[in-house]
């Protein structure tokens, strides 16, 4: 452990692939976890076991994500989720957390390499404005038990785009004809732990950018990182605010 990092307790909710590697790398870290909750002990999920740790990280599913991250909120706990799927109801709990004093840290990508090819993607988008010679599309492959399609980090790159490209209006899961759309293509394959890529293709030439994650444990060290920052702290934040973009 750093010697300049101080020992967290921390509370997982979830413990698939990604709740085992979190616990693998907050234990390498000089980490405690206090709490683990999935389905077969829902039961402990109460706000007496949630405080005693110093740190909640929630990594399970679109269809629990919002209510697990809502009880931890209204028991005043900070709150790191990184599960996908559920992001239209974000404001609506981060203004939650800023009203019962608690803290919340979303993100539908934890790993270091994805904060900064998000913003490749935006300052492409920036200089792509003008080009509309250029179609656009994002490819998105992950493994077959990836629960939501597209994944979360598609579409904030989606997201991403539009903000910058005014000819594109709206973003689809599929192959389209018409010029408004910006195409997100999916695909699952066993054993894949993440690729993203966008293309921009004219008749002339194409320009790619991708990034292709070699294992999980990228998203868990960038979760346990968020984790680091958010302790002690109020408000809700983002990567950016741990990356200091």
């Amino acid at each position: 452990m750093r010697k300049d990092l101080i020992a967290m307790k921390i509370a997982l909710i979830g413990y698939g692939k990604m709740g085992k590697s979190i616990e693998e790398i907050a234990i390498a870290r000089g980490h405690e976890i206090i709490l683990i909750i999935d389905l077969a002990n829902s039961v402990e999920f109460t706000k007496e076991n949630i405080l005693l740790a110093d740190v909640v990280i929630e990594f399970t599913g679109p269809e629990s994500a919002y209510q697990n991250v809502k009880k931890c909120i209204n028991f005043g706990a900070s709150v790191v989720c990184g599960s996908t799927g559920w992001s239209e109801k974000l404001n609506e709990l981060q203004e939650l957390c800023f009203a019962k004093k608690a803290a919340l840290l979303y993100a539908s990508n934890f790993s270091i390499g994805v904060n900064i090819f998000f913003e490749l993607n935006k300052k492409l988008a920036k200089l792509m404005k003008d080009q509309s010679d250029y179609d656009i599309q994002i490819e998105e492959i992950h493994h077959t038990q990836k629960k939501d399609s597209p994944s979360g980090t598609a579409i904030t790159i989606a997201e991403q785009i539009l903000e910058h490209i005014p000819r594109k209006k709206e973003w689809i899961n599929s192959i389209s004809d018409n010029p408004n759309h910006l195409e997100i293509l999916s695909e699952r394959i066993d054993s894949v732990a993440g690729t993203h890529k966008i293309t921009y293709s004219s008749p002339i030439d194409a320009i790619e950018i991708t990034h292709t994650a070699h294992s999980r444990k990228g998203f868990a060290l960038g979760a346990i990182l968020a984790a680091e920052f958010i302790v002690d702290k109020k408000g809700c934040f983002t990567m950016k605010d741990v990356l200091r973009f």
